[in-house]
């Protein structure tokens, strides 16, 4: 069953044509990624998921709705989220306060009274104090609850922006880079914790850089250049595409 529906997704900056005619589907449960070289759409195509940019042509639709029209919170409360490729956390604020943040996402008010609401409430929230410490130990972070976040690893980092996200309980899960700046060791770490979220029932759509973490990680993949699909299958059916390796190689095959 489909969960996401894309139909001719496009959008336009001025002249220039960001992302154009995109159209694929995801399953319940699956994981797709979503490849190309720099400048070819795939964050654009984030943003307009999660409702940062309006489309200029063509729909999504979550389960049947549409939401490409929706603000961001709404599509939020839909069960879309995602992380960032540059880290996006609260640094003054304790590992564990970041979590509840995530939790109060679908409640869209400024950080500031987002940021309040969390402290008046931790000590009534006892239900989501809990399920925040739950996430922290599913990512190896639960002895580091009280710490503030700006004083963790940059692994340590990434895996808090992921138990962020996973705080809002979403149906589709959208990681940009998940493994960005990350050595080779703490980016198996990271492919085994979304292999473990997977298994949770979520759909993931993975943009990533990292051939390796793709390849590991996505059924499915397609890829972007220049704001179009060019190919969708198959890891190894992407591997040996003649209009993928041009458009990463510049060269034909």
């Amino acid at each position: 069953m489909n969960i996401v529906e894309i139909e001719n997704l496009g959008i336009q900056f001025g002249g220039l044509k960001a992302l154009s005619g995109i159209t694929f589907s995801l399953q319940k449960e699956e994981r797709i990624g979503i490849i190309g070289p720099n400048g070819a759409g795939k964050t654009t195509l984030f943003n307009i998921m999660t409702g940062f940019y309006k489309p200029t042509t063509g729909t999504i639709t979550l389960k049947g709705e549409r939401i490409d029209r929706l603000h961001s919170s709404e599509i939020s409360k839909r069960g879309v989220n995602r992380t960032f490729q540059n880290i996006r956390l609260f640094g003054s604020l304790s590992v564990l306060e970041n979590v509840l943040v995530g939790m109060n996402n679908r409640i869209q008010d400024s950080v500031a009274q987002t940021i309040l609401l969390t402290r008046r409430g931790r000590e009534s929230e006892k239900k989501g104090v809990a399920r925040a410490r739950e996430l922290l130990e599913l990512m190896g972070l639960g002895d580091k609850a009280d710490e503030l976040s700006m004083n963790l690893s940059y692994g340590d980092q990434r895996r808090l922006e992921l138990a962020r996200a996973l705080a809002n309980e979403p149906e589709v899960l959208l990681l940009d880079e998940p493994t960005a700046g990350m050595n080779p060791q703490e980016a198996i770490v990271m492919i085994g914790l979304v292999n473990s979220i997977r298994q949770k029932g979520m759909s993931i759509l993975i943009v990533e850089h990292n051939m390796r973490v793709v390849m590991d990680l996505a059924g499915r993949i397609v890829v972007l250049d220049a704001g179009m699909k060019i190919a969708e299958g198959t890891p190894k059916e992407i591997q040996h595409n003649p209009a993928v390796i041009k458009a990463y190689l510049g060269e034909e095959t």
